[in-house]
């Protein structure tokens, strides 16, 4: 791109040194050929004569020939110069506001949104194509705001209708708990666990609202310090050791005990959990959760893989956007708002790092890549 812009700096250099010349040429004319020229002999004897006619005699007339043009011939020739010096000017920026009126409809248009490709002359493709390329960019995102913005409202709806559910079936048990007084102990406590399930549904469902709207106004900052991956990563698997458990699901963790990063743990902790807890959202059950760590130059290298449905290429480049789900969540009760991969990517990024996802033979494994502090030796 600056070969680009170099090769039409070069152009303007040349347009500009044309003009150039041209006004040179003409300053020649004039000084060489009409000041010392025409001045000297046809022009002298041509006012000579005028003034003649007009009743002077031969004398008279020379005199004042000399009084008006050869006396100020020095400020005859410089104010020629200046009006020279104008049309250069006038030339020169001509070609310019032209240029300038041409971007400058072309930025229109970028700000009309027209669909039609921007069109500069041929001086200009670099800053044609520039522009294109951010008229492209803006539509892009445009375009992803806005799918985006119908994610959320989806998701809203699909939230407010699940709420309904749970709430329904906790108001149906409590009532009757509240009408049978002489219910068996084995009934009451049947009915009063499967009320406190649907609570906690309820609860999760309400703080799924309540994690779109943090999400909107948030601004993650981050609160830096030295941390061992490996103890991190144990700390977050343990604390899904009952959710493991619940599922019926094996875990294993090996992690390379020298792997220093400089971050802030909590931030990248929320990182493993919202992958944890995809993993176990998608994952068979009775199957294998495995996270890994290990160093790749400068890099720490970190895999979370769980074994599922495999994921199809189309819907793997979205998963990190944000509210977006599989479709299967939707009706799931895993299902969440869709926030967790995004905020994950969120938090790598600003630590420098990425992250991405591979699915193939139903094993779906997440790499992150986050800048190493080596040890001081």
């Amino acid at each position: 791109m600056r070969s680009k812009y170099r090769s039409l700096k070069i152009r303007i250099i040349l347009q500009t040194l044309g003009i150039s010349l041209i006004v040179a040429c003409i300053g020649y004319f004039v000084l060489d050929i009409f000041v010392d020229g025409v001045f000297q002999d046809p022009f002298a004897k041509t006012v000579v004569y005028i003034f003649e006619r007009i009743g002077m005699d031969e004398l008279e007339a020379i005199r004042v020939y000399r009084l008006i043009f050869v006396q100020n011939k020095t400020m005859i020739i410089g104010a020629g110069f200046f009006v020279l010096l104008l049309l250069s000017f006038y030339l020169g920026m001509s070609k310019f506001t032209t240029y300038l009126r041409q971007v400058e409809g072309g930025i229109q248009m970028i700000l009309n949104e027209s669909k039609d490709r921007i069109l500069l002359p041929s001086e200009l493709n670099p800053l044609e194509n520039k522009l294109n390329e951010i008229k492209g960019t803006l539509k892009e995102q445009r375009r992803i705001a806005e799918e985006s913005e119908q994610r959320k409202n989806d998701i809203i709806v699909y939230l407010a209708h699940d709420l309904k559910t749970p709430l329904t079936s906790i108001i149906a048990y409590l009532s009757l708990l509240n009408e049978s007084p002489d219910m068996s102990e084995e009934q009451r406590a049947k009915y009063t666990g499967i009320s406190l399930e649907k609570a906690k549904r309820l609860g999760e469902l309400i703080n799924e609202f309540f994690e779109i709207t943090r999400y909107n106004l948030q601004n993650i900052t981050l609160d830096k310090k030295e941390f061992y991956l490996y103890v991190l990563l144990e700390q977050v698997m343990d604390s899904f050791a009952a959710v493991f458990k619940q599922k019926g699901l094996e875990w294993k963790i090996e992690v390379d005990d020298k792997i220093l990063i400089y971050g802030d743990p909590d931030r990248l902790a929320r990182v493993f959990e919202n992958l944890l807890r995809n993993a176990v959202s998608y994952c068979y059950p009775n199957s294998l959760i495995e996270v890994y760590g290990m160093i790749d130059g400068d890099n720490a290298e970190i895999l979370v893989r769980n074994q599922g449905k495999t994921i199809p290429e189309h819907q793997l480049n979205n998963l990190f956007e944000k509210f977006y789900r599989l479709d299967e969540a939707r009706s799931s009760e895993t299902g969440g708002a869709g926030l967790g991969l995004a905020i994950a990517k969120e938090i790598i990024e600003l630590h420098d790092g990425t992250i991405k996802a591979n699915s193939q033979n139903e094993y779906t494994t997440f790499i992150i890549r986050l800048p190493r502090k080596k040890e001081e030796q």
